[in-house]
């Protein structure tokens, strides 16, 4: 069992980035990795209900991506980018900003919105307060705002700029709670036809983990267990911890399922923050079946899968998808773990 953050990363071309999702959204391809009996089939996520065990729960992440990115200007007339991260009160929002800013620089949008910088933190994020017309706003009273002017917050290793079809398309079709800055992309593949049918013939469950930025963050320390793992906001309803609690087979749609499951069992929490680092030395207790897309090499989400199958394994899996000329990352291609 290896600790080394280096052997967990791994060389891959760009062009298998995928810029846009496969149109239709089924129709991205989708590896199937046994374990039982180490092997691996490859077809298109259209077949994914072929695979499953008939016995299986499915349990959803219904988090809704907000239009987070915001272009704005400052007063001296210099152009800013604010990508917002999370509320960390009532009226503060933790936020990235590009553009040089000071503490108490006073940030200016669209339709009398603007901004305060009240805290520059040293991990380069910045607090803010957001106004309008002078009167201090509330996350919940900001998310129209966002809807209305803001801007999907395309991944960083998408290199173009959001358009009106990424609103749909980097989201879930069973959204519902806002506050993610990232989607749960092992979500993005189900059209309205299929997901129906996987309600039909699998019983299906949803919790709501608001994906933040530090998803994307790869693990720089040399020791993975030395890496100090973000935290996203969670909640669990009733039915669903009632769920949990049975020893049912479930599947879990996307690595952020699976880390508010896990985090669940271990820590009897329904909300709160999730910092769980699921990785060969902390395995899966309760989740039995991953699926998940490709991700970035030295990555917590790497390490993640690996906990399920084993470095090697993981290894060998991506060197495979590579070959094959998978699509890599959040509009890429999907695997199955059985």
């Amino acid at each position: 069992m290896s600790f080394n953050v280096n052997d967990y990363d791994f060389d891959f071309p760009e062009s298998l980035i995928a810029d846009y999702p496969a149109d239709p959204k089924d129709s991205a391809r989708l590896l199937v990795y046994n374990r039982k009996s180490d092997t691996i089939a490859h077809t298109t996520f259209a077949h994914i209900l072929e695979f499953l065990p008939k016995d299986i729960s499915v349990v959803l992440n219904n988090t809704k991506v907000i239009k987070a990115r915001l272009f704005g200007m400052k007063m001296s007339g210099g152009k800013i980018e604010c990508l917002l991260q999370k509320p960390l009160d009532l009226t503060t929002i933790l936020v990235s900003i590009r553009g040089k800013v000071k503490e108490n620089t006073e940030l200016f949008f669209e339709n009398d919105l603007s901004a305060k910088v009240i805290k520059l933190n040293s991990d380069g994020t910045r607090c803010v307060n957001f106004y309008h017309q002078g009167k201090k706003l509330s996350f919940e009273a900001l998310l129209p705002f966002l809807e209305n002017q803001g801007h999907t917050p395309l991944p960083p290793y998408i290199k173009r700029d959001d358009n009106k079809d990424d609103e749909k398309l980097y989201q879930p079709l069973f959204a519902k709670h806002e506050g993610a800055v990232a989607a749960p992309t092992a979500s993005l593949h189900f059209t309205d036809n299929l997901f129906q049918k996987l309600q039909e013939q699998h019983d299906t469950h949803y919790l709501t983990l608001h994906v933040g930025l530090g998803t994307f963050k790869p693990v720089d320390v040399e020791d993975i267990r030395e890496h100090p793992m973000h935290s996203e906001y969670f909640q669990i309803t009733n039915e669903t911890a009632t769920f949990l609690q049975s020893d049912k087979p479930l599947l879990a749609i996307g690595t952020t399922v699976t880390r508010t499951i896990e985090y669940f069992v271990r820590e009897h929490q329904q909300s709160g923050e999730c910092d769980l680092f699921l990785n060969p030395a902390n395995p899966p207790m309760r989740v039995n079946h991953l699926l998940t897309n490709f991700h970035l090499p030295k990555s917590t989400l790497v390490m993640l899968v690996s906990a399920f199958v084993g470095r090697e394994t993981m290894q060998r899996l991506y060197a495979e998808a590579i070959k094959e000329k998978y699509r890599f990352f959040s509009y890429g291609d999907a695997m199955l773990i059985l």
